[in-house]
C-alpha cells in the first residue's frame, strides 16, 4: 500500500513538472530538469520569502485552472 502511494506521489509530482512547461522547455532533458531543481533548492534555503512567493504563484494557477475548467 505504501508503495503505491509513494509511486502516486511521485507521478504527480512529475505531472507537475510538466504542467509548468518544464520538459519542454528543456527539450526533456532530465540532467538541464535536475540541475534546475537544485538551483531552486539553492534559492530556497538562502532567502526565505522565495517558498512564500512560490507557494502564493502556485495556488493562484491552481485556481485559475480550476475557474477555467468551469468553464
Amino acid at each position: 500500500m505504501q508503495r503505491r502511494e509513494r509511486t502516486r506521489h511521485l507521478i504527480e509530482l512529475g505531472g507537475l513538472v510538466q504542467k509548468a512547461g518544464l520538459v519542454e522547455l528543456t527539450d526533456d532533458d532530465r540532467a538541464t530538469l535536475y540541475g534546475a531543481l537544485l538551483d531552486l533548492a539553492i534559492k530556497a534555503q538562502d532567502d526565505s520569502n522565495t517558498l512564500a512567493l512560490w507557494k502564493r504563484r502556485g495556488r493562484r494557477a491552481f485556481e485559475a485552472e480550476e475557474k477555467s475548467d468551469m468553464i
